[in-house]
């Protein structure tokens, strides 16, 4: 089956770019953000292209495409996975395998700050602009902004944000805000995870752009969730990162989520690579909290 799904995309890109256009032209549209939960349930998957491609020991594990597809289509068709965030090259793929049907779909848009790289804050914006997630009939994009205080290129990353934010919020579409308070160390990148770093960025980008209408936070899950939801009224989906104790991770996720502002979340390699290999499993786990 990976075969013959492989074998039609390529032949599509060779023979026929412009299927591309014509499957999301067909796509069955979202109705709703949220599933018969009431809550938002997103795969992510926009991690290669920022070159981290690493899961556990495996530097290359989201590496494989082939594998990446086929645990994307097992992840989509559990019952209450309401959506999937990624790049265009991917959600071209899963636009010519016909699995977006029903589902809300959010475009990656700033992929530039690569991990590893000493431009990595300098986080310009190469994938999707609103534009094209509006032309593609998507429900919004995602931008990851690290506010690094020690880092020169910080104020443009948070123009660059505020930008995104007005032009989809111009096409009604959801801006999806990562922020982080990051720092360097070492020579790499720390985002520091303590509850009052992650506030600040909260404050910080919930103030970007001339309207918040359609922005959401995108967060990690930290101690004392109670009071870093209550820093914004803003819609806050939760992100998974990368789960080393699966017990621990999920029970976290299902007492934020109990927050008011707390709409869902949106969860990569944690699902799509659980450590039992048990993508369905973990999946279905995930949804169970909400």
């Amino acid at each position: 089956m990976l075969s013959d799904n492989v074998s039609r995309i390529v032949d599509a890109r060779v023979g026929d770019p412009g299927a591309i256009a014509a499957a999301a032209i067909r796509r069955v549209k979202a109705t709703s953000l949220f599933g018969d939960h009431g809550k938002a349930m997103i795969i992510a998957a926009d991690h290669p292209a920022r070159g981290a491609n690493r899961v556990g020991d495996d530097a290359t594990a989201m590496a494989d495409r082939f594998e990446l597809l086929d645990r994307l289509c097992t992840a989509l068709e559990r019952p209450g996975v309401t959506g999937v965030l990624a790049t265009a090259d991917i959600l071209e793929d899963l636009l010519l395998l016909g699995v977006l049907d029903g589902k809300s779909v959010f475009g990656s848009m700033n992929r530039a700050g690569l991990a590893g790289s000493v431009f990595e804050i300098d986080d310009r914006f190469t994938g999707y602009d609103a534009e094209t997630i509006a032309a593609m009939g998507f429900d919004g994009g995602k931008m990851l902004t690290r506010i690094a205080l020690d880092d020169p290129a910080t104020p443009s990353v948070l123009e660059n944000t505020a930008r995104a934010v007005d032009e989809l919020n111009e096409h009604r579409l959801i801006a999806m805000v990562e922020p982080f308070l990051s720092s360097w160390q070492d020579g790499k990148i720390r985002n520091d995870l303590s509850p009052e770093a992650v506030i600040t960025s909260i404050t910080i980008a919930s103030g970007l752009g001339r309207r918040s209408a359609y922005t959401w936070l995108k967060l990690p899950v930290v101690a004392d969730m109670e009071r870093v939801l209550a820093s914004s009224t803003l819609p806050a989906l939760l992100l998974g990162g990368e789960v080393k104790d699966p017990d621990a991770a999920f029970a976290s996720w299902g007492k934020a989520l109990k927050q008011p502002t707390a709409q869902g979340l949106v969860v990569g390699r944690s699902l799509l690579y659980p450590s039992n290999g048990d993508v369905a499993g973990a999946v279905d786990r995930a949804v169970s909290l909400l």
